[in-house]
């Protein structure tokens, strides 16, 4: 199993609405991809700016290239994106899980 990472920053006063953005999004295309083993969401509120950090579980590279592309370590935005973040992040960071639930 593979968990891939991905972080990403709004400004506190927009986590509600992106968080809802998001789940028509980013949580959405990974639940309906084949080898997705499961998403999380999780936000910090830090002054005036909110974190997010995804995780996601794959079954192999290849179900994440089904996700991502080719290149799975390039971050993946949509198109509004850029209306919420503070910045596009390049890339995401991939894990090889060594101890499961």
């Amino acid at each position: 199993m593979i968990a891939r990472t991905w972080h990403g920053i709004t400004e506190a006063s927009k986590a509600d609405e992106y968080f809802d953005y998001l789940n028509k999004t980013g949580v959405a295309a990974y639940r309906a991809t084949q080898g997705n083993l499961g998403v999380y969401v999780l936000r910090r509120i830090e002054g005036n700016k909110a974190h997010f950090l995804l995780l996601t579980l794959w079954e192999s590279e290849d179900a994440i290239k089904r996700f991502a592309g080719s290149n799975i370590e390039k971050a993946k935005y949509y198109p509004e994106d850029e209306q919420f973040l503070l910045e596009l992040e390049p890339t995401v960071t991939h894990y090889e899980v060594m101890v499961k639930p």
